[in-house]
């Protein structure tokens, strides 16, 4: 007889009996959230069968979600810029700022945003980037390849970067270039440059209109000694001028960057799959995409069974990654003891593994890798962020940017676009080049379409009026669907009643008493009335 929970006695052939341990035994009937599970010695009944193969490939499927939106959402990317005309290895400008419009993943309305996207499957591509200029280089799956401009190696004076295809045996170059070889065949590069003196964008975008190139790689020509082609190294190739670039205007245009959450997310998934190489990304990460059927050379194409499940799936993994978003649980991300501003990538870093090095006196001090994966933070910052580089997770002063975001409000309560919130940010705020704070809408996680156009306000005075300080010294910033009585059109962004939003404070260049918490903005406040 089997009993569920005891040993069990087995006869053998030579009349001995073993115990089996209740610890490896599967009983009768088990009680789960997937309702009763019937065995008989071991063997699951028809119905139980079919139910677990059913949250088997529930599981593959709503991995695939979670593990890969990264990727879909570079391809969303990628395809966003091709609806208003911008074709690979072309460049779009913002020269006029991007604005609510557009519907992309946490951008700002203080930089100037120029981006595109290179096909490397001809081979290698070249990309030179302008002075002051900040940005990075994302392969298909959403991974850093290399830092442009200020955090790269050009350290913002200007520089050609050689992006070489997975695969490639050619002749490469032995200098002139910054070289990063990428693991797909398919990149975007996007970056930021920085207003004059807060106000003017013209200079600058003509700086960025001149600098800027992309074309091909001649092998043979520059960075190829003629010593190289003597000894039979390598073929010489006459130097000439590149091809002009394309350049393309982003401001008061329209596109949707944003990775879908219904049926066309595995769609968009296959398509990556079907451009990349097989051996782009890790086998364990390609494992439950294959196991829904989205396999390299081979055509998608689900029964209704399997559209069903991963339906279904797909509804909760997306469900779950919004809660991951808007409600975070995890103690540690949070920046100030019991605030809601939060930054899990001081504790993450960008590889969302080990938490980003401490600076001292005699250098940087890196943490020993944890040698695990911080899904939650992953999971939230692809949700909601387009971009992920060394630079977003570093504590040196006066170089880069730093982010704090919220989502809930002083009492930790989620914004309500219908009601008027206030943040006091103290005198000191420690930037050395500007600061902002920028609003978002919940559901596109893009900046909040108003009538203000650029829901934002800063130390700038481009796009909007810059916010003025009180007599302290320190700057209150009013959120809500209406201007204030007496709060100056700097000092408010406007809200949208029926829309939740949240918002991100960014400090450029920041300073120390940001890193040492000695300067700290208050929490977001709910203005009673």
């Amino acid at each position: 007889m089997i009993l569920a929970g005891v040993r069990l006695d087995v006869r053998h052939a030579f009349g001995q009996t073993s115990t089996i341990p209740s610890s490896i035994s599967t009983p009768d009937t088990i009680e789960t959230h997937l309702g009763t599970l019937e065995f008989a010695d071991g063997v699951p009944s028809a119905a139980t069968q079919s139910r677990l193969y059913d949250n088997i490939d529930f599981t593959y499927a709503y991995r695939a979600f979670m593990d890969n939106m990264s990727g879909v959402s570079i391809l969303a990317l990628r395809r966003g810029m091709e609806s208003i005309g911008v074709k690979d290895n072309e460049v779009l400008v913002f020269s006029e700022l991007m604005d609510s419009k557009s519907l992309f993943l946490t951008a700002n309305a203080d930089t100037i945003y120029v981006m595109g996207s290179i096909d490397l499957t001809n081979g290698p591509m070249v990309l030179e980037t302008p002075p002051d200029f900040l940005g990075a280089v994302q392969d298909a799956w959403f991974r850093w390849v290399i830092d442009l401009g200020l955090p790269g190696p050009d350290r913002g004076t200007g520089g050609r970067y050689l992006i070489v295809p997975p695969g490639y045996t050619g002749t490469l170059p032995q200098g002139g270039y910054y070289m990063a070889h990428a693991l797909t065949n398919h990149i975007v590069w996007f970056g930021r440059s920085f207003l004059k003196d807060g106000s003017d964008p013209k200079p600058v975008v003509r700086t960025i209109r001149e600098f800027t190139k992309v074309y091909p790689y001649q092998p043979g020509g520059v960075g190829t000694p003629i010593a190289e082609f003597l000894n039979g190294e390598a073929r010489l190739t006459q130097t000439s001028e590149p091809p002009a670039t394309v350049f393309h205007e982003g401001s008061g245009k329209v596109m949707n960057t944003i990775p879908p959450n219904d049926w066309t997310f595995f769609e968009a998934l296959n398509e990556v799959v079907q451009q990349e190489p097989a051996i782009a990304l890790d086998a364990e990460l390609m494992g439950p995409i294959a196991a829904i059927g989205v396999v390299k050379g081979k055509p998608f194409a689900p029964d209704a069974r399997m559209k069903r499940i991963m339906t279904d799936a797909l509804a909760i993994a997306n469900a779950s990654a919004r809660t991951l978003f808007v409600s975070p649980r995890e103690a540690s991300w949070f920046y100030y003891p019991g605030s809601a501003w939060f930054n899990y990538l001081f504790q993450t870093g960008y590889a969302f593994e080990t938490p980003i090095p401490m600076i001292t006196r005699e250098g940087a001090k890196p943490f020993p890798p944890t040698g695990y994966r911080t899904m939650d933070a992953r999971t939230n910052f692809f949700y909601g962020v387009t971009g992920i580089t060394p630079a977003m997770a570093m504590r040196l002063t006066g170089i880069g940017s730093q982010y704090l975001l919220a989502t809930l409000d002083a009492e930790k309560n989620h914004f309500d676009g219908a009601k008027t919130y206030k943040v006091s940010l103290p005198k000191g705020i420690p930037e050395a080049n500007f600061w902002s704070i920028t609003v978002y809408d919940n559901m596109t996680r893009s900046m909040l379409d108003t009538p203000q156009r650029f829901p934002r306000a800063g130390s700038q005075s481009y796009p909007t009026p810059a916010a003025e300080a009180e007599a302290d010294g320190s700057t209150v910033i009013y959120f809500g669907p209406e201007q204030p009585e007496g709060v100056k059109p700097g000092n408010w962004i406007q809200t949208v009643p029926g829309k939740g939003w949240f918002t991100i404070l960014r400090l450029y260049s920041p300073l120390e008493p940001f890193f040492d918490k000695s300067w700290r903005p208050s929490e977001i406040e709910l203005v009673k009335r």
